[in-house]
């Protein structure tokens, strides 16, 4: 193949633009952002599920490139929260919350919640849109608890308080390597870059 097989990330943030080109690293794959196509707006976000958010945000770059396009939708369910925040990860705290504001509210919430009842999950599912506009959805999970008190500096939104017990460590703690290995985000774009295989092979 000549050139390389180009696909659009449909996002922005650049933490997770980074564990994306991480986890599909070492694939004859042009990666570009939404940074590279300015006039695309975002998707509005208001999909009932991961899988209709994901889908919504990858179709809606597809409709104006035409190129493979994919996206992720991710968030943390709190069992003793009814499974929130959920689809409302990334605002909790309102609209353009920063991760810390996040954090801080999930915590307040938690505040008298026993240790062993403070269960939780990272979910992301990832779409991917084929220039033929074909859709995959992907779909990962990692369970852990959330920490009393947010600890590392690695990772982003969440990571400093959800802790994994096999780890003995949140997931900011963790390490690039080590959280691109067992990630819910890693879980999802597994099945993603098998798709892109396939797709370069073509």
């Amino acid at each position: 193949m000549s050139n390389p097989l180009r696909a659009v990330l449909a996002t922005k943030n650049r933490g997770k633009v980074a564990e994306i080109r991480a986890i599909l690293h070492g694939l004859p794959v042009q990666l570009v952002t939404l940074d590279d196509f300015p006039r695309i707006e975002a998707a509005a976000e208001d999909g009932l599920t991961f899988e209709e958010n994901a889908t919504k945000k990858a179709m809606r770059v597809w409709q104006t490139t035409r190129l493979t396009s994919i996206a992720d939708d991710s968030g943390l369910e709190v069992d003793a929260l009814e499974g929130a925040p959920g689809i409302f990860s990334a605002r909790f705290a309102g609209e353009q919350a920063s991760y810390e504001a996040n954090n801080s509210k999930l915590l307040g919430l938690l505040r008298d919640v026993p240790a062993g009842m403070r269960t939780a999950r990272f979910v992301c599912v990832a779409a991917l849109v084929t220039p033929a506009g074909e859709v995959t959805l992907e779909r990962g999970t990692l369970e852990g608890v959330i920490a009393d008190r947010p600890r590392g500096s690695a990772g982003f939104g969440y990571d400093p308080v959800f802790y994994l017990p096999c780890h003995g460590k949140t997931v900011a703690e963790l390490g690039e390597e080590i959280k691109n290995a067992i990630s819910h985000r890693a879980q999802a774009f597994a099945g993603i870059r098998r798709l892109l295989e396939e797709l370069v092979r073509r």
